[in-house]
């Protein structure tokens, strides 16, 4: 059915200096067990971008990346040709304004730096998104987890919104579980806890009814 696809994981990192940077807490889990039954379901082509991870998928056309800009580009390269486009990578929303090339020194009580915004790729793809493409975007909230989500899957033009429940209940960084909302455009779908596997699957036959009802 799905002859390229696109999946981005993992997390996005911001160099400060030589040393530091910006990042998040993302473990690529999701997109790796995406990547895998994509290609039980046989997809030929996967491209994979990821950020740091410690685990990778099999059998996939892996694309390494590290920041939010790296990430941008590889996306974009590869978007004409994509059947559907899962952006499962924590992007970091910020960057800092000036690279220091020498690592900064512990010389004072507080140092002020300045942040800048990373581009918004998800809205970038809304906007470029041909017919018959299917977007997947990602979220994670904390406070009116489906307004804001729904809000999202609008102001992106997406196809299918997955949303993450953070909470103490559900920490989902690092955990082999999760429990997400699915946003469409028939609605919501509450899955409950499972293996990030198991949600995985639910997430590709969403996917597939999308494009074969055209939703």
């Amino acid at each position: 059915m799905f002859k390229n696809v696109i999946i981005t994981s993992g997390p996005t990192i911001e160099p400060i200096d030589p040393v530091r940077f910006i990042s998040n807490r993302s473990s690529g889990k999701m997109g790796r067990a995406l990547a895998e039954v994509g290609k039980k379901k046989g997809i030929e082509n996967i491209y994979f971008i990821s950020g740091p991870v410690c685990e990778y998928p099999q059998d996939v056309l892996l694309i390494k990346i590290e920041t939010a800009i790296e990430l941008q580009n590889e996306v974009l390269k590869h978007f004409d040709k994509a059947d559907v486009i899962i952006m499962a990578a924590a992007v970091s929303d910020y960057r800092s304004e000036k690279y220091y090339t020498d690592k900064m020194k512990k010389s004072n009580e507080v140092i002020d730096f300045r942040l800048v915004k990373n581009p918004d790729i998800l809205k970038e793809l809304g906007e470029k998104k041909k017919e018959g493409q299917i977007i997947v975007g990602f979220a994670v909230e904390t406070e009116d987890v489906l307004d804001n989500a729904v809000k999202k899957f609008k102001e992106k033009n997406l196809d299918l919104l997955v949303l993450n429940e953070l909470s103490d209940k559900n920490p989902v960084f690092g955990s082999d579980y999760n429990q997400v909302f699915l946003i469409n455009k028939r609605g919501i779908k509450n899955v409950k806890k499972s293996l990030k596997r198991d949600i995985a699957e639910i997430i590709w036959k969403e996917i597939e009814d999308i494009k074969n009802n055209n939703v």
